[in-house]
């Protein structure tokens, strides 16, 4: 009877052994979706960014054209 305790007890060790791998393993998982997901939302930002440069430009670029479109168009007759 003691032997079958003894085994059993190894069984339990060696399950809550293999259980606590896994949790480990889950939180470095998490963890490091965690950065991936910062990293993701600082990229995500940048993008933005860039995107809100580009427009600012190309508002700058119309007003410029029609800033000369209509200059050109006060020197010429109608």
């Amino acid at each position: 009877m003691m032997r079958t305790l003894a085994k059993s007890l190894a069984l339990v060790a060696a399950l809550l052994a293999l259980s606590a791998c896994g949790l480990a393993a889950t939180g470095v998982g998490a963890a490091a979706g965690g950065v991936s997901a910062a990293q993701q939302a600082k990229q995500a930002k940048e993008t933005e960014a860039k995107l809100q440069q580009q427009i600012n430009a190309a508002y700058q670029e119309d007003a410029k054209q029609r800033q000369a479109a209509e200059a050109q168009a006060e020197g010429q007759p109608q």
